[in-house]
């Protein structure tokens, strides 16, 4: 299969990761993998894994990037794609554009995924623009069936994220240099149970939450400290300054450590005693909830989305119903006093079972009658 992902850009994020582990699989199974986005730090990685670039801007949210759709329709003519992926709402619509006015007897195959539980609206119906549709959690495709009614339900298929075992290996322990240096940075974690917290300074993930609940923690005298891990949005930057002036009203100056964007989140979570979730709205996957479960850690989480569906199958004790902060402080007391048993082994969100049934979704689509029209 010669097989095209489209995206705005390859720097970073869940979406992005997904595209290269889509193409590492690609062409260790002797397909023909190519990926087109505006670029990015990751385009170096994606080409060392043996798959090829193709630098087009589709991700502006302009007018302008119409310009874009004669020129895109040419190119995929003269490439002959088997299947077309696409994941991202601004490229889908260019790509669609393009598509759909080529010869269907001829024209690749369309598949597209729904990543995220964006505002209904016209634009972010084009997600489900797809041949086949791939929905990342049972909460996306609940979202698309009651929100889309014009997308066949028929052509839906769940294909959860996964990530590899061997990154968050059970009951992974650090590099003695890499505690060294943890500790030395942030001494302040020393003979405390860490309870962290890992998402980007924006207002969904829940930090008004968190402060309020490491507070009712340490009114209970446990020895806790908070541990945020997550860079500050340059578009939110008062947001974070709300969370910063939050954490001295509560008095938690010592109680609180906000650690920035980190890259070794592995290790994160392996010296923390419990994770949380704390997202006011529903998420589509969940991949900081799975990450520590993998590596038999404890998650906390509220009880919506995607986040509720990993918590069911692997730590069912971690869902709490959302904004009852009183049953996560509850549910957290019970962990650090041994109460109760660990995360079951993560044998059903697995990034090879990911791959495998998204290459098995494109050769069932290549083997299937094509539309007259689309």
């Amino acid at each position: 299969m010669k097989v095209l992902q489209i995206l705005p850009a390859l720097d970073s994020g869940g979406v992005e990761r997904g595209t290269l582990e889509l193409g590492k699989a690609l062409v260790d199974a002797g397909h023909e993998s190519h990926v087109l986005s505006a670029g990015g730090q990751l385009v170096t990685r994606l080409e060392r894994q043996g798959s090829r670039h193709h630098r087009w801007d589709l991700g502006r949210k302009s007018p302008l990037t119409l310009r874009h759709v004669r020129p895109l329709r040419r190119w995929l003519q003269e490439q002959c794609f088997d299947v077309v992926h696409l994941r991202s709402r601004m490229p889908a619509w260019i790509c669609w554009l393009a598509w759909r006015r080529m010869d269907p007897a001829t024209r690749p195959r369309l598949v597209s995924t729904v990543h995220g539980l964006h505002s209904v609206s016209r634009y972010s119906e084009i997600v489900t623009c797809g041949e086949r549709v791939i929905v990342v959690s049972e909460a996306v495709r609940s979202y698309v069936s009651e929100n889309y009614p014009r997308c066949d339900t028929d052509k839906l298929r769940l294909i959860y994220r996964g990530i590899n075992p061997l990154e968050y290996p059970r009951d992974h322990r650090p590099h003695d240099q890499w505690i060294a240096t943890w500790y030395g940075d942030f001494p302040q974690l020393l003979d405390k149970r860490v309870i962290t917290l890992a998402g980007r300074l924006t207002r969904l993930k829940g930090h008004h939450d968190f402060l309020q609940l490491i507070a009712t923690l340490k009114r209970q005298g446990l020895p806790v400290h908070g541990l945020v891990v997550g860079g500050e949005d340059p578009k939110r930057l008062a947001y974070a300054q709300e969370i910063y002036a939050q954490t001295d009203t509560l008095g938690l100056g010592g109680d609180i450590t906000f650690a920035g964007h980190r890259s070794d989140l592995r290790d994160i979570y392996a010296v923390s005693d419990v994770v949380v979730s704390l997202s006011t709205q529903p998420e589509s996957f969940g991949r900081t909830v799975l990450e520590p479960l993998s590596e038999g850690r404890p998650v906390v989480g509220y009880a919506h989305g995607g986040v509720a569906e990993i918590l069911d199958a692997l730590y069912p004790q971690g869902a709490v119903p959302v904004g009852e902060l009183d049953k996560v402080a509850g549910c957290i007391t019970g962990i650090l006093a041994g109460e109760t048993s660990p995360p079951a082994p993560n044998t059903r969100f697995l990034l090879d079972t990911m791959t495998s049934e998204t290459l098995a979704l494109y050769r069932e689509l290549l083997a299937s009658p094509r539309e007259t029209s689309h």
